[in-house]
């Protein structure tokens, strides 16, 4: 977001001041527009305080195909760690959400468009075996463009990877539960973000596989109103809620409780 006291919501359009929006936690208070947020901004709000850490920081990309489009793959990775201080598009962390010991993945839009690469794959592969070694609830919320096409075959085959982690996981009757946020698109719709025992989004959060516009020129047919966002995917039986941001938590809480046959 800007660096300033005043912000124009990039959907209604108004001048809000810019600490109600974070108070908020990123939401328009006049419209309740969704702002995207940080992987760790939402670690911070979804974990109980002090009880989380990140894991398998070890493991760092490379540039396999020694890729160059406008500029170098390493360049890319470079600048995106300079700038959101992430080393990757996702991280994992472990910790305790109301007391409940969790696994969780959370991708960042920032880091090259959240795609996935080699290492995002195998971090989330990572993710779902340890959540299925030490029996604990998995918890993934998706932010991405895709798979990432500086790495090739290797980015895609980390579609399969994941999706046969996760059909492993639920043959151990351990619990996952998918958070769709803006944007999910590409690979990872086509693979683990779809594949939830309970798959919700964040409001009118854009969810699909190829973009409206890459349809539209496909099927040469006008798209209905919203289609690909959170509500449409929800009408259409697509998804099991869409939940706004300032009730996740709680959300995710007594879906948990359920899952495990806790009572409250």
């Amino acid at each position: 977001m800007e660096k300033s006291l005043w912000i124009r919501c990039n959907n209604c359009g108004k001048i809000l001041y810019k600490q109600d929006i974070i108070d908020n936690l990123y939401v328009c208070p006049a419209c309740n527009f969704h702002y995207r947020l940080t992987a760790i901004q939402r670690l911070n709000y979804l974990f109980d305080k002090n009880s989380w850490k990140i894991i398998d920081e070890e493991i760092q990309p490379t540039d396999p195909l020694n890729f160059k489009d406008s500029k170098p793959y390493k360049q890319r990775i470079e600048e995106s760690r300079n700038k959101t201080s992430l080393s990757e598009a996702v991280i994992n962390v472990m910790g305790t959400i109301d007391g409940i010991p969790v696994i969780m993945s959370i991708m960042d839009f920032s880091f090259i468009g959240g795609s996935m690469g080699s290492v995002v794959g195998e971090r989330i592969t990572r993710a779902i075996e340890r959540a299925g070694k030490e029996k604990k609830p998995l918890i993934i919320l998706s932010c991405s463009g895709g798979a990432r096409m500086q790495e090739g075959v290797l980015s895609l085959m980390q579609l399969a990877k994941t999706s046969a982690a996760l059909s492993r996981l639920d043959e151990l009757k351990v619990p996952y539960i998918s958070v769709l946020c803006d944007p999910t698109t590409g690979g990872v719709t086509a693979s683990f973000a779809m594949l939830g025992d309970i798959n919700i989004a964040e409001p009118y959060a854009l969810i699909g596989f190829a973009g409206p516009r890459v349809i539209e020129q496909t099927i040469k047919e006008k798209l209905p109103k919203n289609f690909q966002r959170a509500e449409f995917l929800l009408q259409h039986g697509l998804l099991d809620d869409v939940v706004p941001r300032k009730n996740l938590r709680e959300y995710l809480i007594r879906a948990l409780r359920l899952l495990l046959n806790q009572p409250k």
